[in-house]
């Protein structure tokens, strides 16, 4: 694997491969900070909850178990509609709802379908083409990274809060593999 090359606030850069990476990219978060390659034992993971009277959490920091043996936070997939980014932007037209805001690995197109769709899917399986197989675990609960500028996307309260107040912060699906294979754009999805 070659180095991963971090962009630090100054505008230099560290790799990996550097002896001074951690101590470096420790001094500038203020915390300590390690790069790992294998995932270690009982991983967990803080989350940040802001304060919003929509939240049932507010301003606090919870500790989370990551799943065994993977970087993920809380799962290995996470799942989104076109229908549930269109009935956001209904709901709320002047903040920006688009699909980098929210990082799914599967967007997946539901026509005309209306609402907040994959709310429905838990606990199902899906078949994506001929081979590959996802079962739905839980709905996905979004944090305050939704709210932060990203590129041309600006920082706005009202991407958590929009969600907060009309699906419980929930946007997307997590999933699981239940059989790997090729997923391609335009396959089409049968609920098994």
């Amino acid at each position: 694997m070659p180095p991963v090359r971090v962009a630090l606030p100054d505008g230099a850069f560290s790799l990996s491969s550097s002896p001074d990476f951690a101590p470096s990219l420790s001094a500038t978060l203020g915390r300590p900070v390690t790069l790992l390659a294998v995932p270690p034992q009982n991983a967990r993971m803080e989350e940040y909850w802001p304060h919003m009277e929509e939240l049932s959490k507010r301003d606090i920091v919870t500790d989370e178990a990551m799943p065994p043996g993977t970087f993920f936070d809380l799962a290995v997939l996470h799942v989104l509609t076109t229908s549930t980014l269109d009935q956001l932007r209904e709901l709320n037209p002047r903040s920006r709802f688009e699909a980098r805001r929210f990082r799914p690995n599967l967007i997946i197109d539901t026509g005309d379908q209306k609402g907040f769709v994959e709310n429905e899917w838990v606990g199902k399986t899906i078949a994506i083409g001929s081979d590959a197989r996802i079962h739905v675990d839980r709905p996905c609960f979004r944090c305050v990274m939704t709210t932060l500028a990203q590129g041309d996307l600006p920082k706005d309260p009202w991407i958590l809060k929009t969600t907060a107040q009309h699906n419980g912060v929930r946007v997307g699906s997590y999933a699981s593999v239940v059989q790997t294979g090729t997923v391609r754009i335009g396959d089409t999805l049968t609920f098994l």
